[in-house]
């Protein structure tokens, strides 16, 4: 077995064992994922817990885009784009297999535009340094059509091309956790921490819960870090039951079209929405993908959805810039993540849209280190802080981040061609293709309208802790956000390749599949939905 391999038996042993760990991190999303990478980084005997699975939340449904953020730019917010366009760098040179560079072009529909544009994004390519993707450039019409084919041409009087970061937010998930596994951490997927354990007034450890088996856990730590993104709040609850709010949450949507929308390789950025947000069309995993929204709640579920009003606003707004106007049967898949916005102006008026992406880490009178806020892009710039302060409240040895030039897992200098079907693997390619061929039932296609194969999902449970359908056509493979009529179809297969490796029975695969079709069903717009769009005729802005 790799001794990056995510071994769920391996690690609950440990925690029977009654083993102190110096770091336990609550929440396996990017920040915390990323916190344990740091801390076993430096030698800390670190524990990283996940109650669902990892990047089951907001990790996994982002747009996509490893950025400096260009609405930030026009923010002002100079100090927030510079740091996440270094950190953007950073992800391209650790994680090539996962992050490359894709063009963008923000097209102009009035003349006072290309400046306008080419001067912002000027900026944000000085502002990137020796670590830039490539300088934008000014383009003819003639060139963004022949770049975007498909984009609209009535009014276009060209546009500014520009080059940003593209990943696949989920599997960079996976290899956090199994980085952290390389460098001596345990990673447990649906294990939930269900509580605090203190001493004196002070947090010594947490209680979980295997959710496979109900087992229960009294963990020993010297510092604990809640990672939880939109939950933080909940598990501050859990140390101090009065504690005033610390986020205020928003959603946002996005939709997944068929390719013919948006051929080629070149996204499409517009730089303001009718509710002032930026809105892309972007080629994913031979998709076109369109977000996103940005809506304020009240509530976090576990399984957030575009409401009505984001779906008919995505659709409009696509319509309005693309020569085809989709409608809600062309949706192969709809999702919504849910942001965990820094509570800097609740009370005083602000839209969730205006409040800040930059991080924030509190730690509490008994010395719960909360670690929320941010995006993507910064992960390991949180993570950082995050452990810092665990080295604090720990009293451990102090020790400098070791992760700016960490290679993470899958690196690879002999990068395979992106068309290739395993290519997201890096370095385990060679390893996924030898057990093709010694099971040549493995390379076949998981269903037609998918580009997985299932070795795909054999390699998911026995390398990556895959323990559910969800885990596998969600996360590992990333299918439920790019068809999920092909998942609902192709989902008693995936639950015979599972229940092999697993040693499960009929009857699991049978609730396996029953719980997932009913999830899948919410990837969906309703059966028969009349979403008003209306295609919207001159310029588009």
């Amino acid at each position: 077995m790799s001794p990056n391999t995510l071994s769920r038996g391996e690690n609950l042993e440990r925690l029977r064992a009654g083993t102190t760990w110096d770091v336990v991190v609550v929440g396996g999303g990017a920040t915390g994922l990323g916190a344990a990478v740091d801390a076993a980084a430096r030698g800390y005997k670190t524990l990283v817990l996940e109650s669902l699975d990892f990047a089951h939340g907001t990790s996994s449904r982002s747009t996509k885009l490893v950025h400096g953020g260009v609405r930030y730019l026009a923010q002002g917010n100079i100090p927030l784009v510079r740091e996440a366009l270094h950190e953007r760098g950073l992800l391209t040179r650790n994680a090539p297999h996962l992050v490359h560079p894709r063009d963008f072009i923000v097209p102009a529909y009035r003349y006072w535009q290309i400046p306008f544009y080419g001067v912002g994004l000027w900026l944000y390519d000085r502002l990137a340094g020796r670590l830039s993707l490539g300088r934008s450039r000014w383009l003819s019409r003639k060139d963004v059509l022949k770049r975007t084919p498909t984009i609209r041409g009535e009014g276009l009087r060209g546009g500014i091309l520009y080059i940003d970061g593209q990943f696949d937010d989920a599997r960079l998930a996976v290899a956090l956790a199994r980085t952290a596994v390389g460098l001596g951490a345990s990673a447990l997927n649906h294990v939930a921490v269900i509580g605090l354990v203190k001493e004196l007034g002070r947090i010594v450890g947490v209680r979980a819960r295997d959710a496979e088996t109900g087992e229960e856990f009294a963990i020993r730590a010297k510092a604990v870090v809640n990672a939880t993104g939109v939950y933080a709040d909940a598990v501050r609850r859990l140390d101090q039951p009065d504690a005033s709010a610390l986020l205020a949450p928003s959603q946002g949507a996005h939709i997944v079209l068929d390719r013919s929308f948006l051929p080629g390789d070149t996204a499409i950025m517009i730089p303001k929405t009718d509710d002032g947000r930026v809105l892309f069309a972007i080629p994913w995993h031979h998709r076109t993908l369109i977000g996103t929204t940005d809506v304020p709640l009240s509530q976090t579920p576990r399984e957030p959805g575009p409401l009505a009003e984001e779906l008919a606003f995505l659709l409009e707004h696509a319509g309005r810039h693309l020569t085809r106007t989709p409608t809600a049967a062309d949706v192969k898949s709809q999702f919504a993540g849910l942001r965990p916005l820094i509570n800097s102006e609740v009370g005083r008026g602000g839209q969730t849209k205006k409040l800040s992406r930059e991080h924030a880490v509190v730690v509490s009178d008994s010395g719960l280190i909360t670690v929320t806020g941010g995006k993507w892009t910064t992960y390991r710039v949180m993570a950082c802080d995050a452990v810092d302060h665990a080295a604090e409240v720990g009293a451990l040895a102090r020790k400098p981040c070791a992760t700016e030039n960490l290679h993470l897992h899958g690196w690879t200098d002999h990068l395979a061609d992106r068309e290739e079907t395993l290519a997201i693997y890096g370095s385990e390619l060679a390893d996924l293709k030898e057990l093709i061929a010694r099971s040549p039932e493995a390379g076949r296609k998981l269903h037609a309208a998918l580009p997985y194969v299932e070795v795909e999902v054999i390699w998911g449970v026995r390398h990556e802790a895959a323990r559910t359908i969800e885990d596998v056509l969600a996360r590992r493979t990333r299918a439920l956000f790019l068809d999920a009529r092909a998942c609902i179809e192709v989902a008693p297969r995936v639950a015979e390749i599972m229940a092999a490796e697993l040693g499960e029975d009929q009857a699991w695969q049978d609730r396996q599949v029953a719980d997932f079709r009913a999830l899948a069903a919410t990837y969906l717009p309703p059966a028969g939905d009349a979403i008003p769009t209306r295609p919207t005729r001159g310029h588009p802005s």
